[in-house]
């Protein structure tokens, strides 16, 4: 989970070894805090952790070739479908897999801090209840925006 030594680790850019958990951790926080007020405001609840692959249990749940294949998983209810009449036995978590981001880290060469926001971003759609295709469609019309030439 996400705590007070998160703030003193390096940035993402000067790692000369593979991150740690702990310095997943670090990027991770900084990438919530980064977000923009509006968005944070509502995850507030939502705990953060940082494990090294999904457990078995998601691998099987998700049908995954490759405990690889996922990089972030929100678990709860989401916004859309809670109810203050229902009784909650469980937080809602989301899950930030490190041996997933590394190797997609180092398969494209993007940003460490990049890669776990973009993932961070997308579990916390899911919180607000977005499908992955809502979620393509919406960071589609956003980039497409940020092309536009200006009028």
């Amino acid at each position: 989970m996400l705590g007070p030594m998160a703030q003193s680790r390096p940035p993402a850019s000067t790692f000369s070894s593979a991150p740690t958990l702990q310095d997943i951790e670090a990027v991770t926080a900084r990438a919530y805090a980064s977000l923009p007020e509006a968005l944070a405001g509502f995850v507030q609840n939502v705990v953060i952790r940082i494990e090294e692959f999904p457990d078995d249990e998601t691998q099987q749940e998700l049908d995954l070739e490759s405990p690889f294949d996922l990089l972030g998983l929100y678990r709860g209810i989401a916004l859309t479908d809670q109810s203050i009449s229902d009784v909650r036995s469980d937080v809602d978590m989301i899950y930030i897999y490190r041996r997933p981001i590394l190797d997609y880290w180092c398969d494209t060469g993007e940003d460490l801090t990049d890669i776990v926001r973009h993932v961070l971003i997308h579990e916390i759609g899911h919180h607000f209840g977005f499908s992955d295709d809502d979620m393509d469609r919406l960071e589609a019309e956003a980039e497409a925006t940020e092309r536009a030439p200006l009028s």
